[in-house]
């Protein structure tokens, strides 16, 4: 099998290149929230050993793909994860997402090890909504709250909290995420989420175009992030982005990331089960053309881009 060459980057046959890696090194998880989708995981995994993570990155690095992304599960119940971030090639920008129970003892490790930055999950302000939403323990609520407060001040930002939009249980609750966000003076940008409904559960679905319209009415300014075609609004001092996959043909259509499941398959597409590429065994040599396997096998969920 070939090596990546020297300046090879790969394109799908829908003309979209890849940049980006988004690896999930776990599919455990210390909550159990009621719209997780897992990262696209069916049935039990196992995890990749270090060595495999590191040898999966140093290939996609040298494809030129210079975003990492690390996910879960919950990737901090993974003790070697320090050990893993020390070892990876240098990148742009290597980030994590969490949902930061377990972030204040290890913020300080993780930006040692060269982690950049963390996008944390939180939904609400409301401990009892939280409680219910991600089915925890009593207490985790304020351990999260420590977790964002140690980000910050290790230096893993621009932290990203990531509020999915639940009809009638947090859509009333932006301006107060606002209001929390603003206190970390631009060191956290909000992201509001549209809810991909994995688990059957459309009561929760919002309105996506009313939402724009409401943060539009309130922005003094608005831009478009290149990835997606994303909207970036900047509301009273406050970053917010609105990230909208539900039925997104620009999300798809400039979609320059490759997936890497926790038992280690190359996923071209999160919304698509029958095109994985099992890298879980693969050799170092092996692992470029496996690459360009998988780069092949990607089609945009939404597909009216090719047939418009």
């Amino acid at each position: 099998m070939s090596s990546a060459g020297t300046g090879e980057v790969l394109t799908d046959s829908y003309g979209r290149t890849l940049r980006s890696l988004r690896m999930s090194v776990t599919d455990r998880c210390n909550l159990n929230c009621i719209y997780c989708h897992n990262e696209g995981h069916i049935g039990h995994s196992r995890e990749m050993p270090v060595d495999t993570i590191v040898n999966i990155v140093e290939v996609a690095s040298q494809f030129g793909m210079d975003r990492l992304k690390l996910s879960g599960g919950e990737p901090l119940l993974r003790k070697d994860l320090e050990e893993a971030l020390a070892r990876l090639p240098d990148m742009k920008d290597i980030s994590l997402t969490t949902n930061a129970t377990l972030l204040k003892d290890r913020a300080a490790s993780l930006k040692e090890a060269g982690l950049d930055r963390v996008n944390i999950s939180l939904d609400t302000l409301d401990p009892d909504k939280y409680h219910m939403i991600t089915n925890c323990t009593r207490g985790t609520f304020d351990r999260v709250l420590d977790g964002i407060h140690e980000a910050v001040d290790a230096g893993l930002t621009p932290v990203k909290l990531n509020m999915v939009l639940l009809k009638d249980l947090n859509d009333n609750e932006i301006e107060d995420m606002l209001d929390f966000t603003r206190n970390y003076g631009g060191d956290v940008i909000l992201q509001l989420i549209e809810l991909m409904d994995f688990r059957d559960i459309p009561r929760y679905r919002i309105n996506a175009n009313e939402v724009e319209r409401s943060l539009l009415a309130v922005s003094s300014d608005v831009s478009v992030r290149q990835l997606h075609k994303r909207k970036k609004y900047i509301i009273n001092g406050v970053e917010v982005e609105f990230v909208r996959p539900v039925d997104n043909t620009e999300f798809c259509a400039n979609c320059n990331r490759l997936r890497v499941t926790a038992d280690g398959k190359l996923r071209p597409c999160l919304l698509v089960n029958d095109n994985l590429v099992d890298v879980s065994k693969a050799s170092r040599e092996e692992l470029p053309d496996l690459f360009r396997l998988a780069v092949s096998r990607r089609v945009p969920f939404c597909r009216s881009l090719k047939e418009q």
